[in-house]
């Protein structure tokens, strides 16, 4: 298992969504200080954490330990976004995070 490029994919996904990382440490139920530890690759996580990272951050399971998703139900979007114009796929990444926000949003607020 390698903690650092685990730790670098919820970091990359918690900075993408605009969260600090004080409030996902809030969100995930850590401290701020082992946030960060995890997010270096200093230390590894629970089952649990790493559940509520997965909740979170809208990222798989799969996808935060080993980088890949080879899911049968992604292949639709994959599919989709292989047909965006290059100059064209800024904006469906602003749109596809606002989704995913909105979602986080509603979630919390249930």
């Amino acid at each position: 298992m390698d903690w650092t490029l685990i730790g670098k994919r919820i970091r990359t996904q918690r900075e993408y969504l605009g969260y600090t990382r004080e409030a996902f440490a809030e969100k995930i139920e850590v401290t701020p200080k082992f946030c960060s530890d995890i997010e270096l690759g200093v230390k590894g996580m629970s089952v649990p954490t790493l559940c509520r990272i997965s909740k979170v951050l809208n990222l798989s399971t799969d996808y935060i330990l080993f980088g890949s998703e080879d899911s049968e139900e992604s292949k639709p979007c994959l599919e989709m976004l292989r047909q965006c114009p290059k100059d064209k796929k800024h904006h469906l990444e602003e749109i596809i995070k606002v989704f995913l926000l909105a979602i986080q949003n509603k979630t919390e607020n249930q």
